[in-house]
């Protein structure tokens, strides 16, 4: 109950003072992370949370499929399938140059093995939705750039996961991977995906029958009903649940806008609330002793993964694209470590494997670490977009973008000026503004 008293405690505040952090570096995520580590054992001794408690991977587990089910529904396939190649790059391209490099300066900085560095290296590989949500959210930053974020962090855990699981089989006793091995992996991924779009489908089959339908006040918890389903039947099944809940959501907003539309205030809420306990929770486990046991080699390891391995690759994986400077910049700095990474590390740590608990506080301080940066930063990096609006472009215009002067903002009065500023280019039909599903510029 003590517990539970911090978590309140912690959310009056982090409401409280929200409407100062959105204007400023100050991060309610990182409050709820110093909540955490302040009442736990090395400080005021209120709450006792081992990495092994039951309550760290529940809470974890739930906090990333619910914001990889939100984040999900922020995908549109008619935009992916025009930018399907930046994804693919990151993915392709990025991903396995950070996978590499951060096993490389564990092994020779860090002093594990060669197993367990690229254990550690594919725990940190993928970027975390819950943190990247921070600055995709955000509508003064290109949607291009935001789609990038947001495919890459709600795909990437999937694929991080095999490869977590092989290389924990390789630890292991035995010492190698099995076929079966291999096999069950496919299986679980197979399953998730099945299962994340099998479960929209139906649902949006069934709501088509005369008699059945949710009444109006009750619309918004038909996807929440999907995705706790969901959720119980990944873990019944042993299918992987992160793949199963970032399909279903992008399949859910594709085969049904208005139950999207619905459930979306509450959507966002609950994710908000499963991150900010798994926070608190996260940060308990912080303790002096923790940041004790890490060598100096490891704090290199640390810094170097979230400051030189993440913008290096990205940086080379997004060469020859369309994006400007500022946005690859953007998408090479904000790649957070977050929940994804907690829950392949708390795997490693209940594996037994020989340096599995090396492995585990590096890859626990690499996650703090990541969440003080990249939380306090995406207001800062989100004022360096201009706020843009585009007016009716003729044909022979396409592409262009039309800025907005230094200090203006979105509104009717602008959109005017903006207009009769520009008679020659005004549309004959209705405006097309840039949203935040949409693309950046208009088809």
């Amino acid at each position: 109950m003590v517990l539970v008293m911090v978590f309140g405690a912690a959310l009056l505040i982090a409401l409280l003072l929200s409407g100062l952090a959105a204007r400023s570096v100050l991060s309610t995520s990182l409050l709820f992370l110093v909540g955490g580590a302040l009442v736990s054992e090395g400080f005021l001794d209120l709450i006792h949370i081992k990495p092994e408690s039951e309550i760290v991977a529940v809470t974890a587990d739930l906090a990333l499929f619910a914001v990889l089910f939100t984040d999900g529904m922020h995908v549109r396939f008619s935009e992916l399938r025009k930018r399907w190649r930046n994804p693919a790059r990151a993915l392709g391209l990025g991903m396995p140059l950070a996978f590499f490099g951060i096993s490389l300066l564990t092994h020779f900085l860090a002093g594990l093995d060669w197993t367990t560095s690229f254990l550690v290296g594919a725990v940190l590989s993928p970027t975390d939705p819950v943190f990247a949500s921070a600055i995709v959210g955000r509508k003064e930053v290109p949607a291009r750039l935001r789609q990038l974020l947001n495919v890459e962090s709600g795909i990437n855990d999937g694929l991080a996961l095999p490869v977590v699981l092989i290389f924990i089989a390789a630890a292991g006793p035995t010492g190698h991977a099995t076929e079966a091995s291999f096999g069950t992996i496919a299986l679980e991924l197979a399953l998730g995906l099945a299962f994340g779009v099998g479960a929209p489908l139906l649902v949006s089959g069934l709501v088509r029958f005369r008699l059945l339908g949710a009444e109006p006040k009750l619309q918004p918890l038909l996807p929440l009903g999907v995705g706790v389903a969901l959720y119980a039947l990944c873990h019944l099944t042993h299918a992987n649940p992160y793949l199963a809940a970032f399909s279903a959501g992008a399949v859910l907003a594709a085969v049904s806008p208005e139950a999207k539309n619905a459930f979306e205030p509450l959507g966002e809420s609950l994710a908000e609330l499963a991150k900010y306990a798994a926070l608190l929770v996260f940060g308990a486990l912080l303790t002096p002793q923790l940041f004790g046991d890490l060598s100096s080699g490891g704090y290199v390891v640390a810094v170097l993964a979230i400051v030189l391995i993440r913008p290096a690759t990205l940086l080379l994986s997004l060469i020859g694209t369309e994006f400007d400077r500022r946005e690859k910049l953007t998408a090479a700095w904000f790649g957070p470590k977050g929940f994804a990474s907690v829950v392949y590390g708390l795997l490693v740590l209940q594996a037994g494997i020989p340096q599995g608990e090396e492995a585990f506080t590096l890859i626990a301080v690499t996650i703090a670490f990541s969440i003080v940066a990249h939380s306090s930063t995406d207001v800062p990096i989100a004022r360096v977009f201009d706020v843009e609006e585009l007016v009716g472009i003729p044909d022979d215009q396409r592409g262009r973008r039309w800025p907005l002067g230094r200090g203006e903002r979105k509104s009717g009065a602008t959109a005017a000026a903006a207009e009769r500023a520009q008679p020659s280019r005004a549309p004959q039909g209705p405006e097309r503004h840039g949203g935040t599903d949409g693309g950046d510029r208009p088809e």
